[in-house]
C-alpha cells in the first residue's frame, strides 16, 4: 500500500502538479455494517484500504453521490446535509447511483481505492468527484477478525508539511496492533 501510494504520488505530481499526502493511517477489525458514508477528510482525498483475508463474509458497495447531487442541482456537501443516506429517505434516493463491487472477495488480500472527496463538479472536470461507501457484514463473529488497513490520502501542493510523519508510516508498516470496537462503539481492551 505504501509503495502504491508513492507511485500514485509520482503520477499525480506529473499530471496535476500536486502531490499526495497521508492524512491518517490505521488498522482495525470492522464487523459492523455501515450505511453509505464518507470518511472525514479534506475536500479532495481518497481512501486506500487494504483488506486481509477473513472468514467474516462481507460486501462492499460504492455510491456516486456527487453525480446524484449534481443531477439534483446540489453540491455534494448540500446533498449530504439535506438527504443524508444514514436516514432511509436519503438512502433510497441514492440507490440508483449505487454499485456493489463485484470483484470484492473476503478470501484474498485486496487494495481498494475509494474517492472520498466532497468537491462539486467543475466545468473543466479537474476535481475529484467523491463517492460514498457501504460495508455489509453478513455474519459478524468476534472470535474471528476482519482486518482493514486504512489510509486516507489527500492531494496537496508540493512542499506542504506532512501531517503524518515517516515514523508513523514505519509504525503502520510494522505494527501488530489491530483496533476493534464492540457493537456499542466501545474500544475493546484485548486489542492485539
Amino acid at each position: 500500500m505504501v509503495a502504491l501510494k508513492q507511485e500514485l504520488a509520482t503520477i499525480h505530481e506529473t499530471t496535476r502538479g500536486e502531490t499526495l499526502q497521508y492524512v491518517s493511517l490505521g488498522r482495525f477489525d470492522q464487523q459492523n455494517s455501515t450505511k453509505p458514508h464518507r470518511d472525514n477528510g479534506p475536500e479532495e482525498c481518497f481512501l486506500m484500504l487494504g483488506y486481509e483475508p477473513t472468514e467474516v463474509e462481507s460486501t462492499l458497495e460504492i455510491s456516486d453521490y456527487a453525480l446524484c447531487a449534481h443531477e439534483l442541482g446540489l453540491t455534494p456537501a448540500t446533498f449530504l446535509a439535506q438527504h443524508n443516506p444514514m436516514f432511509q429517505s436519503g438512502y433510497e434516493m441514492l440507490q440508483a447511483f449505487a454499485t456493489q463491487v463485484p470483484c470484492f472477495s473476503c478470501l484474498d488480500y485486496q487494495i481498494i481505492c475509494i474517492n472520498n472527496s466532497s468537491v462539486p463538479c467543475s466545468a473543466d472536470h479537474s476535481t475529484w468527484l467523491g463517492t460514498l461507501h457501504t460495508a455489509t457484514i453478513k455474519n459478524p463473529d468476534t472470535s474471528k477478525r476482519r482486518v482493514i488497513n486504512s489510509t486516507l490520502i489527500a492531494s496537496v501542493p508540493p512542499g506542504m508539511k506532512d501531517v503524518i510523519s515517516q515514523v508513523d508510516v514505519e509504525e503502520f508498516l510494522s505494527t501488530n496492533l489491530i483496533r476493534r470496537r464492540d457493537y456499542d462503539g466501545h474500544q475493546q481492551t484485548d486489542d492485539f
